[in-house]
């Protein structure tokens, strides 16, 4: 396994070929290599499986016209070894790479479709001086390319390939773009991979079994296989489902487990407890105990499995698992990992930047733990991927069947249907569910911008939905299928892990598409034959399971409980900003899916998510690392603020905001605030001249109506408000600020309809719509009354809990103002106490200034003036009092 990567048509430029070996580094830790032959650059990283001291690329032939780098494994090698030799060719490694090379040099582009394995490989044909690509039968490992146009010597065309995107993104011949129509496809139908377009506009895959020749007479992408047709054809054989055919299916997975296990360093076994992975499992066991010691030697004395485990939650497969370590009780080592959503959240990045394009589900983030925990013990892994496309693994395929069966005839799908009510209820549930509880119906376009939508108005997803295997042949090279390849193959390669998937070997899926549809589904049962084929292999239990989980995190309880964060990217500015977002629909959806009062799920915030930090990471600009900022004395201003303001009048204010703790709502107000106060005035004779305080002007202290409201329990968990039908629908037509502000959440409207009463803010809202035609604004805000003004919703840049939290205006903040200046005159010293002009209590943002409660002397109007530029920041500055000297007159 390794990493492959070069271009054609550049000048020489070995710095080029370095810089996109050294992106794909964990392909290959064990070696890298590179040639530069005329117009043609290849650059290889090795992770050494066979033959570990030798088998170096890039690789030539002896007579020099063929070099080859290559990333994967041929199981079948010694075999076509054995036909090479017979042809005259000679060998001076034991590896598969020089067995493909000499197969190539034989065989030509032929040589390709002999192969039964995977592989990402290039070949530079000196003599002819052509490049050829080619990839696997299945797509197990990736080739990416990509056109640089007037990059040649002579203005003609280049193209540059390699095994992860990374390569050619940094490489400094391409011009980063998203490819909109992938977004809207992943985002609308859940669907990506499913084609030769990648979410980077200008790079593509080659697809399964396609070979890309480059050379001065053009470019040719072709199938060098037939492997696709071939199964349609087969499919119509319908070889009869018996006793013989279950032997024969059986002899051939094991045949392919047992080639998969060649390698010359330790391999382990990925173990979800499904019927998959387990069944390769036992296979391996049943391997060990026979003493087949040359099959297993790379195994050891004992097979090492992987697991990641949900204790508690309902994706837990543990017991599984465990059935299955039973089973093989005496030959197995097992590994368990239980990650968690911290564990999630602190991974996501990493976990994002990994995959490189952005994923249908969360689900592979349990496989990326069970590879970081397998690679301290192994280098190869096996596990059960394919088998599901293989043999009707999933809920939708039984549907297929179903309605194959009705146009055979009424009788067949009756019976069928009748053994197959338990799957089709678990399919059905959820939308049941939805039904009864008579949640909101949001299409996924709604969440969408509409431009976007759009423009991208004629796209289309339809998958087969009434012949099976026309279905399975579907999803084995185009719906299902190469997405869960893609995640396997960065999840390993991450930590420079081989996996290998034994049921992906051409042979056996031949085999199993020349039998009848009984095979596959019979009696309800989906993976008829393997079921068959293991039985008293695997424990009743997993044999006999009709639920599948597989390797996939607890996605709705994680998402649950790290809501705050999600909610944070949603209110992001960023997330704002991107043309495939509306944001305000969003911001309801999630809501709404917090409260249980819509059918959105947690797969379509999932996309959201994912793919915003994915545009996040490879389209941004990245900020400049700077250091963690000093905190601030309380004699300095915020950041970009400053200490003096000059009124209208000419008199200046000096405003000092004070930086405190984070306050909570089991926290005494007076006590805490003041402690701040008292801190401010001990530290002031050592602050400097320049902050001598007068003796003559008055001074002000200014407290945030927010911890005024926080430690009165006016400040609630958006997800603890119970917000009612009336406010759902009022919060609509409401304009939802950038910052947040607002009655734009069903959370602030659901608080003002508590505090003003339905009638009165419906009266209201009907008075300020008739304020906007006549060009009047904020009239909603007069005739509601009181200090709904106040009501704050969830902002992006305030610390939690309150970019979480919604909340009240404080509750009397008058006589707040007034406790709090009683209690200042009775604890400070002269000259400050006898200068002292009283509290205000200050509701102060970016956008404006309202002054709540005070008992200060004069109009509130002077407070606000004082607060113009709003000194006290705006969110994370953590500083929500301040100290306000009136600077005495020249």
């Amino acid at each position: 396994m390794c990493g492959i990567a070069g271009y054609h048509g550049l000048e020489a430029d070995e710095a080029l070929l370095r810089r996109m070996n050294g992106c794909q580094h964990h392909r290959g830790p064990d070696g890298e290599g590179i040639v530069v032959d005329g117009p043609v650059g290849l650059a290889h990283r090795r992770l050494s499986v066979i033959d570990l001291d030798r088998g170096l690329q890039p690789m030539s032939t002896s007579d020099g016209r063929y070099t080859v780098i290559y990333n994967g494994e041929v199981y079948n090698y010694r075999e076509l070894r054995t036909e090479l030799e017979g042809l005259g060719h000679t060998f001076v490694t034991e590896s598969d790479t020089e067995v493909a090379l000499e197969a190539y040099a034989e065989w030509g582009e032929q040589a390709f479709d002999r192969f039964n394995g995977m592989f990402g490989i290039a070949v530079w044909d000196r003599e002819t001086q052509t490049l050829t690509l080619a990839r696997d039968h299945f797509g197990i490992k990736p080739v990416y390319v990509c056109r640089v146009p007037g990059a040649g010597a002579d203005g003609s065309d280049a193209w540059l390939f390699s095994s992860e995107l990374r390569a050619i993104i940094e490489s400094g011949h391409y011009d980063r773009r998203p490819n909109d129509r992938t977004i809207y496809r992943y985002l609308r139908f859940r669907v990506h991979d499913d084609g030769r377009e990648t979410f980077f506009d200008g790079i593509e895959r080659l697809e399964p079994g396609e070979l890309m020749t480059i050379s001065a007479a053009g470019v040719e992408r072709r199938l060098y296989t037939r492997l696709r047709e071939e199964l349609a054809e087969l499919s119509a054989v319908q070889r009869p489902y018996d006793d013989a055919a279950v032997a024969e299916f059986r002899t051939r997975l094991v045949e392919a487990v047992r080639l998969r296990l060649r390698s010359d360093v330790p391999v382990g076994t990925s173990l979800s407890g499904g019927l998959d992975s387990s069944a390769v499992a036992v296979i391996i066991n049943r391997l060990l105990g026979e003493g087949d010691t040359a099959s297993t030697a790379a195994v050891g004395v004992r097979q090492n499995t992987f697991s990641a485990v949900f204790p508690g939650s309902v994706n837990d497969e543990e017991r599984y698992v465990d059935a299955v370590l039973e089973a093989c009780t005496g030959n197995v080592a097992s590994h368990k990992v239980t990650p968690t959503p911290s564990e999630f959240k602190e991974d996501l990045l990493e976990f994002v930047r990994t995959q490189e394009e952005p994923l249908i589900s969360s689900g592979p983030y349990a496989q990326f733990q069970v590879m970081r925990e397998a690679a301290q013990h192994v280098t190869v892994l096996l596990d059960g991927q394919g088998a599901d496309e293989m043999m009707a693994g999933y809920v939708p395929h039984y549907l297929v069947y179903l309605r194959q069966l009705r146009a055979q005839g009424a009788t067949k799908a009756a019976a069928e249907l009748a053994r197959s009510l338990d799957v089709l209820y678990r399919l059905g549930r959820s939308r049941l569910r939805a039904t009864v509880r008579r949640r909101a119906q949001i299409p996924t376009t709604q969440l969408l911008d509409r431009a976007f939508v759009s423009a991208h108005a004629a796209e289309r997803y339809t998958p087969e939905a009434a012949n099976l295997k026309k279905r399975l042949i579907e999803d084995i090279y185009v719906g299902s299928l190469p997405s869960l390849l893609r995640y396997e193959d960065r999840n390993t390669m991450h930590f420079s892990l081989e996996g290998r998937v034994p049921f992906l070997d051409k042979e056996l899926v031949r085999f199993l598409f020349s039998l009848s549809d009984e095979a596959i589904i019979r009696e309800g049962w989906n993976k008829r034959i393997l079921r068959d084929a293991t039985r008293g292999l695997l424990p009743d239990s997993i044999n006999r399971r009709r639920n599948k989980i597989g390797f996939t995190t607890p996605q709705s309880e994680w998402f649950m409980r790290l809501k705050n964060h999600f909610y944070g990217i949603f209110l992001s500015e960023s997330f704002a900003t991107r043309p495939y977002f509306e944001q305000t629909e969003v911001l309801h959806a999630f809501e709404g899916w917090i409260q249980g009062s819509n059918d959105v799920d947690s797969m379509t915030f999932w996309r959201l998510i994912n793919l915003e930090l994915w545009l996040r990471e490879f389209f941004d600009e990245k900020p400049e690392e700077v250091p963690t900022p000093r905190i601030k004395t309380d004699y300095e201003p915020n950041a970009r603020k400053q200490l003096d303001l000059t009124l209208a009048d000419g008199r200046v204010v000096r405003r000092y905001p004070l930086r405190t703790d984070l306050f909570a709502r089991e926290d005494e107000l007076d006590e805490k605030a003041l402690s701040y106060v008292d801190r401010f005035f001990a530290g002031l004779p050592e602050a400097g001249p320049d902050h001598a305080a007068p003796t003559s002007g008055r001074w002000y202290y200014f407290i945030s109506e927010k911890i005024v409201a926080i430690t009165q329990g006016r400040s609630y968990f958006i997800w603890d408000i119970k917000v009612s039908r009336s406010a759902r629908v009022l919060s609509r037509y409401v304009t939802r600020t950038p910052a947040g502000i607002g009655l734009g959440s069903p959370f602030t409207m659901q608080l003002a309809i508590q505090e003003a009463g339905l009638p009165r803010v419906v009266y209201a809202a009907a008075g300020g719509a008739v304020g906007k035609l006549v060009g009047k604004r904020g009239l909603f805000y007069e005739l509601v009354g009181g200090d709904i003004r106040a009501i704050d919703g969830p902002t992006e840049y305030s610390v939690y809990p309150a970019n979480v939290s919604a909340k009240l205006a404080p509750k009397d903040p008058d006589d707040v103002a007034a406790r709090l200046s009683a209690a200042i005159r009775a604890r400070l010293p002269e000259p400050y106490r006898s200068t002292f002009g009283g509290t205000v209590v200050m509701d102060a943002n970016d956008i404006g200034r309202n002054v709540l409660g005070k008992d200060a002397p004069g109009p509130k109007e002077y407070y606000e003036a004082m607060f113009a530029d709003n000194p006290l920041g705006q969110g994370s500055e953590q500083t929500p009092m301040a100290i306000v000297f009136e600077q005495p007159s020249a």
